[in-house]
């Protein structure tokens, strides 16, 4: 079976990119920026909060080694889907929870899973991410690509990601 692509945002694409990175049969990550109005938009712009970007991560993943619900249901696990505009301390429309499907069947699993949750009651208020299809997306400056590893004593990533990451090896074992 071929490659396939996933497009997610949950707030800071430094924090999402690490832990898919992670996961056996995603090959690759991306980061980046999607769905709004501004064409090749730049960091800077689309921390205004006025391009209507997300920061989001593309996934090339192999669907036979790993599913399209075991995706998303990593995402889920690695950040809140119950703040609008919101992860932590990053605030603003650019860090919203976003499911940007490739196709029909992605959108129908991406509103499974969440409905599977929101049932469940795994958070305690009602999932707010958003199920769209991808529109445009921007790869985000070098800089951005494979953050985590390139910066590992930068403070945002001791802060922020490196206790995410030590949490997530312990449940991918």
């Amino acid at each position: 079976m071929a490659i396939e692509k996933a497009t997610l945002g949950g707030g800071c694409f430094w924090c999402v990119e690490a832990a898919f990175q992670m996961l056996n049969g995603v090959s690759r990550v991306v980061s980046g920026y999607a769905n709004g109005s501004k064409q090749n938009p730049t960091y800077q712009e689309v921390c205004t909060g006025t391009t209507g970007h997300a920061e989001v991560v593309q996934i090339d993943y192999d669907p036979e080694i790993v599913s399209y619900g075991e995706i998303l249901q990593l995402f889920f696990s690695i950040h809140d889907p119950t703040t609008l505009n919101r992860q932590g301390n990053d605030v603003g429309t650019q860090y919203r929870s976003t499911i940007l499907y490739h196709n029909d069947r992605q959108k129908a699993e991406a509103e499974r899973v969440i409905q599977t949750l929101n049932v469940e009651e795994v958070w305690p208020d009602p999932i707010v991410t958003t199920v769209e299809p991808l529109d445009t997306f921007y790869e985000a400056e070098a800089y951005h690509q494979d953050f985590y590893n390139q910066n590992p004593s930068n403070q945002y990533c001791q802060i922020m990601i490196k206790p995410k990451i030590e949490k997530l090896k312990q449940v991918l074992k």
